[in-house]
């Protein structure tokens, strides 16, 4: 008997909504590329509050509709969408017979590296895991939100979290104290298969250049963590962490779009100002602008929108998808 029949005689939920956060790297190492054509990873995730909303209704089929984009055809409503995957993968491993509309309110940047598609995935496994009374705990979510895309896990977890492989090994990291940040968004967004493939491309071009440089860049530059971050992340002030903030899949972004890097140098580079730390979020081309006070936080967004940019406000760490409501 299939987990939703035995289940079948519970009282119907007819609406479930969750709620999932977009996330910032803060720090992402991206190591040789493997045989299987994948880099292996080791990251530091933070869950920011800037959220994912999506609401699970009863359906007969797999439906989804999606809000709060400038341009809906950004956004795929069919099998491209990881939110429609994760209701199927969910329905296919708990033998669950019908359907469900998703209604996903999306808040986070889309293609912004922000993991806005993993959120939708991480919180769509949640809301029919609820509505179909499924049953699954967060270990068995975790094995399907692990199958779905590298940051789905995280999205489940939240908090702040260490990836390895290629980011969905997570290890809940010891930190303190709240951190405010500056997201600045930009026009258009970045595949981030493109920004592998440039980031691959400097590093091809550094080592035919000088090769001598390069093998010490990678000798000094392991996957991994380097020790003096997690200080920093424990020490619990903004600046210490801001100092410690490193994406190397930044070369790839800087490539494809080379008025990131500028933008950083612009906010960051003044130095003595309320920002004390500045990245490209994963494979970007979102910038995260992480400021010592919530007042600096707030005058920075607005000095950014006088740019003529849309800049977001965020704090983090926040916690993961979790269900906001439940109706019979």
């Amino acid at each position: 008997m299939s987990i939703a029949e035995e289940q079948a005689d519970e009282q119907p939920v007819q609406r479930v909504h969750v709620r999932a956060p977009g996330k910032v790297n803060l720090f992402l190492g991206v190591g040789e590329l493997d045989d299987d054509g994948y880099h292996e990873l080791s990251t530091v995730f933070q869950a920011v509050s800037l959220y994912e909303d999506v609401i699970a209704t009863p359906a007969d089929d797999f439906t989804l509709s999606v809000s709060g984009v400038a341009d809906p055809s950004t956004v795929p409503l069919d099998d491209r969408n990881l939110a429609m995957r994760a209701a199927k993968v969910l329905a296919a491993a708990t033998g669950y017979a019908g359907g469900v509309h998703l209604d996903v309110h999306k808040s986070v940047p889309v293609a912004g590296g922000m993991g806005g598609g993993s959120a939708d995935a991480a919180a769509a496994l949640v809301a029919c895991n609820e509505l179909w009374r499924t049953g699954l705990d967060h270990g068995r979510l975790h094995e399907l939100a692990a199958r779905l895309g590298a940051d789905v896990p995280f999205s489940l977890m939240g908090g702040t979290a260490v990836g390895s492989g290629r980011g969905d090994v997570l290890t809940p990291a010891l930190s303190r104290g709240r951190y405010e940040w500056v997201l600045l968004l930009d026009e258009e967004g970045l595949s981030t298969p493109a920004v592998y493939r440039a980031f691959d491309m400097v590093m091809a071009e550094d080592l035919k250049s000088d090769p001598e440089r390069h093998a010490q860049r990678r000798r000094l530059d392991p996957v991994q963590v380097p020790p003096s971050f997690f200080e920093s992340l424990l020490s619990g002030e903004a600046f210490e962490l801001g100092q410690s903030l490193r994406n190397q899949l930044e070369a790839g972004s800087f490539r494809l779009r080379p008025q990131l890097e500028e933008t950083i140098d612009a906010v960051v580079g003044e130095g003595g100002g309320p920002v004390v730390g500045g990245i490209v979020s994963g494979s970007g081309p979102t910038l995260a602008f992480l400021c010592e006070t919530a007042e600096g936080a707030d005058s920075t967004a607005e000095r950014l929108r006088g740019w003529g940019r849309t800049a977001l406000r965020a704090h983090g760490p926040v916690r993961g998808a979790h269900v906001v409501s439940a109706d019979d």
